[in-house]
């Protein structure tokens, strides 16, 4: 699910002051502690193949988060694509991969734990 700021629905809006807010935007229940994770990713960076071993050879922990800069294409496991794009919000269910159409800054508050287990993964993969 993913949500362009200017979509976000706004609940206060005075002069110097406007706040937006989308509701029932993911859910945690079940999740322990977050991390806030901040990641540069340069143009034709796809993960896809770094993802290979996991289950369903795609990322299953959830992600909250907001594109700062650039554009992402991320596939579901459902097979449909969603592009992300700065200055945009988005919810990634378990079970997607991303590739950088472009290169993109992007801010991500996921399950600690699971995305620790992802990452650990990816990381073998680039050390071969």
């Amino acid at each position: 699910m993913r949500i362009a700021k200017e979509d976000v629905p706004v609940r206060i809006n005075v002069p110097g002051s406007v706040a937006r807010q989308k509701t029932d935007f993911g859910d945690v229940t079940g999740y322990g502690k977050i991390s806030g994770e901040y990641f540069s990713l340069a143009e034709g960076i796809d993960i896809t193949g770094l993802l290979k071993g996991l289950e369903g050879d795609l990322c299953q922990c959830p992600h909250w988060g907001y594109v700062l800069s650039g554009q992402l294409s991320v596939t579901f496991s459902d097979g449909h694509v969603e592009v992300v794009s700065g200055n945009d919000l988005f919810y990634w269910p378990p079970g997607h991969t991303i590739k950088a159409d472009r290169g993109t800054e992007m801010v991500l508050f996921s399950p600690q734990l699971e995305h620790s287990q992802v990452i650990d993964h990816i990381l073998k993969k680039v050390q071969g």
